[in-house]
């Protein structure tokens, strides 16, 4: 037994749990939800508006472990 503690969460795309970083489609549920996500892409509905600045990232400065590691829910 590894001991690793498996993280489910939602698929970006359909919603439905699925264990985060399973190879090879993790974070995604499906191959489906993989190639939707991958044309959104290149559809450009998904843009990065602007370059991240060192100021964009001062909130995180201060988080270690797994802090890091809980995704921010709106």
């Amino acid at each position: 037994m590894s001991g690793k503690k498996k993280t489910e969460l939602p698929c970006s795309i359909c919603g439905k749990l699925t264990e985060y970083f399973t190879e090879p489609l993790g974070p995604f549920c499906s191959q489906r939800c993989k190639m939707v996500d991958l044309g959104k892409w290149l559809g450009e509905e998904y843009r990065v508006s602007e370059p991240l600045r060192p100021d964009h990232l001062a909130e995180y400065e201060e988080m270690t472990g797994e802090q890091l590691d809980v995704p921010e829910r709106d």
